[in-house]
């Protein structure tokens, strides 16, 4: 679908993560599915995660933004977000998703925000908020993550 556009992060969260050997951007990058679906994720902190998607690409065979699709970013967005939170002794591993599909949109681009609902020692909630060109409500995610602790080396991915 197209580049990734790389996040910025403060230098000093970037530092924490590399020297556990994360490479905090890469792993920002939304995954091969997260690529696969153009998703970007243009602002990321544990407080409020922004990513885009497109439409084209992502459609159900009506020429609709698939209710997939919006899943996929919904849970990108909160688990980013619940990863932040967690820091770099935890990974976070989505165990709940709920979506509501409010209206259909057919081409441009999809804009999702998440922002914490609770964000505790071993779960974090998010809302996430799809909304299409025009500002309109597309669809109402609720994304819960379990927060474990983190296992270097032993290969556990961390967002999604």
């Amino acid at each position: 679908m197209g580049k990734q556009q790389q996040v910025e992060f403060p230098q000093e969260v970037v530092d924490e993560y590399a020297a556990l050997g994360v490479d905090l951007r890469a792993l920002f990058s939304a995954g091969h599915l997260g690529t696969r679906m153009g998703v970007q994720i243009v602002e990321a902190s544990a407080e409020r995660v922004v990513g885009t998607m497109p439409v084209e690409g992502n459609t159900q065979p009506y020429g609709l933004l698939h209710g997939g699709a919006s899943a996929v970013l919904a849970e990108t967005l909160g688990s980013v977000g619940s990863m932040l939170h967690g820091g770099v002794s935890k990974i976070a591993v989505g165990v709940d998703l709920n979506c509501t599909h409010h209206r259909g949109v057919r081409s441009g681009l999809v804009t999702g925000v998440a922002t914490p609902v609770h964000r505790g020692r071993s779960t974090a909630t998010y809302e996430i908020v799809i909304t299409d060109e025009a500002d309109k409500r597309v669809c109402t995610a609720r994304l819960t993550c379990l927060l474990r602790d983190a296992n270097p080396g032993g290969g556990e991915g961390a967002a999604g």
